[in-house]
């Protein structure tokens, strides 16, 4: 493993100060540059999460605010929908976009 490079302490004007060679210098200032730049983009991938989370959570309440399903019984039943919009499922849209929230918000089932 390398060894940690150690500073080159120096008094200039009375005051103590670290002395660094131009090539240190470069890695420094490229360091903080990519150090820069990799906060940017978790700044900007913390928005994304927080406006996708606002997306589904508001998408929750949409789907909530209707009670039950396309046929009346609680959105808790895990029957096919009565106006199924997909032979495949045999359920509509909204409700197996609650089934979906619900799937992803209890990451246990």
């Amino acid at each position: 493993m390398a060894r940690t490079p150690q500073p080159r302490h120096i008094t200039l004007g009375g005051r103590e100060a670290v002395a660094l060679t131009r090539e240190e210098y470069d890695q420094l200032i490229a360091s903080r540059r990519q150090i820069g730049g990799q906060s940017a983009r978790v700044r900007v991938l913390a928005q994304q999460a927080k406006r996708t989370e606002q997306l589904l959570h508001d998408l929750e309440a949409l789907i909530a605010s209707q009670g039950e399903d396309c046929t009346g019984r609680a959105q808790t039943s895990s029957a096919p929908c009565a106006e199924s919009t997909s032979a495949q499922t045999g359920s509509c849209l909204r409700c197996e976009l609650a089934a979906l929230l619900r799937r992803h918000r209890d990451p246990a089932s």
